[in-house]
């Protein structure tokens, strides 16, 4: 039987930053009492230093009392959507599918009803503003993207936000949630930044809804600290967002779990300072592995549709073609990623993200495992067709 290969990780084979690593321990290093506690919203340089770092990124607007520090980016989501949800369980997120396959379970538990809202592979995902206004309704309480988008990894352009936020603007009581947790993991190099010619291209950061004029306070971002920053396992996330609702959402934290341990906060901090360096040696170190799967998915019998992804790890393809038509297709979607399993390649089933038949493949994995799995693919589909 082979050992299986998985493609379906949201966590990427990065090395912990070593300035991370160093402030953890250096926190640790001469500690005689107990480990400090921050207050609850977070420590002061570390909320200092992500309000920086977004007005760096063209959020002038944003200062340490916008920022939230969580246990985690989950943790962040629950916060914003429990706290923004009013009673009854009759308001609605929209969320434009395929998209992530948690939000279902934490728009429940937060008490809202998801509506999705299908976009098309046909033109890469783009969502226009008619389509979006006309999908707004009296009960739409909270709009959530995500950018770059997981799994699809569609990034929206300043312009593209622009043109969204005109419409939401017109429902004051609408909120958009940005979720920007690739946000370090983008293939459009920014030769600008790059000193030279010859030099290394840089790789600009997605465009952040923070960035967006923001009139009637109706925006938010999460984020965190695990896949753009190499920073998986220690629990961290942060939210920004109005002032009055961050107070709010700091609040919560306080009366149900409290602040992130000072050793993950001392990481954060590090590694939010060094953003730049550390999102642009990933995208270094994926942008070979990128590559190979795009080659390999060109390759199989078939050639399955998709997109090449300007943001995150990961590519979805669209094997729809191989589906049962017997069978409902979410079902046979996953009948599909089982069978791929049993070939020994695990994938992320696209039915769970609202697109049924495609795969959600990470390439975020050693190069030799990649490029078996490639091989286990292309016998799977070609005995599939």
């Amino acid at each position: 039987m082979l050992t299986p290969i998985s493609l379906a990780s949201g966590y990427g084979d990065f090395a912990v930053p070593a300035a991370a690593l160093e402030a953890a321990a250096r926190s640790l290093r001469h500690l005689t009492g107990p480990l400090p506690v921050s207050e609850a919203a977070g420590a002061p340089a570390l909320r200092g230093a992500l309000a920086t770092r977004y007005r760096q990124r063209g959020a002038g607007q944003v200062r340490a009392e916008h920022v939230l520090v969580t246990p985690g980016t989950k943790a962040a989501l629950f916060a914003v959507l429990s706290e923004v949800l009013r009673p009854g369980g009759a308001d609605e997120v929209l969320l434009p599918t395929p998209n992530w396959f948690g939000f279902r379970e934490l728009v429940r538990r937060a008490g809202g009803r998801l509506r999705e809202l299908p976009l098309s592979a046909a033109d890469d995902y783009a969502l226009a503003p008619t389509q979006l206004r006309a999908a707004i309704g009296p009960q739409t309480r909270l709009l959530l993207l995500t950018n770059p988008n997981n799994p699809t990894g569609r990034l929206y352009s300043a312009t593209e936000w622009a043109a969204l936020l005109a419409v939401t603007r017109d429902f004051p009581d609408l909120l958009v949630l940005s979720d920007e947790i690739y946000e370090g993991i983008t293939f459009e190099p920014d030769y600008a930044a790059a000193a030279a010619p010859a030099a290394a291209a840089a790789y600009a950061p997605a465009p952040t809804l923070l960035a967006q004029p923001d009139p009637l306070g109706q925006h938010i971002v999460v984020s965190g600290f695990s896949k753009s920053l190499a920073l998986a396992g220690w629990g961290l996330g942060c939210v920004v967002a109005p002032p009055a609702l961050a107070a709010a959402l700091a609040a919560g934290q306080f009366a149900t779990t409290g602040p992130v341990p000072a050793p993950s906060q001392a990481a954060a901090l590090a590694a939010t300072e060094a953003a730049d360096a550390i999102g642009n040696g990933l995208c270094r170190q994926l942008q070979a592995n990128r590559g190979l799967l795009l080659t390999g998915l060109r390759a199989l019998p078939g050639q399955p549709a998709f997109e090449a992804p300007l943001g995150t790890y990961y590519v979805f393809a669209d094997f729809t073609r191989l589906l049962d038509p017997t069978l409902p297709p979410p079902e046979a979607s996953a009948r599909l990623t089982a069978g791929l399993a049993a070939a020994g390649v695990l994938a992320v089933d696209g039915g769970t993200c609202g697109a049924p038949g495609f795969l959600r493949l990470s390439y975020a994995v050693p190069a030799a495992q990649l490029r078996e799995a490639l091989r286990r693919l292309a016998t799977f589909v070609g005995e599939a067709r």
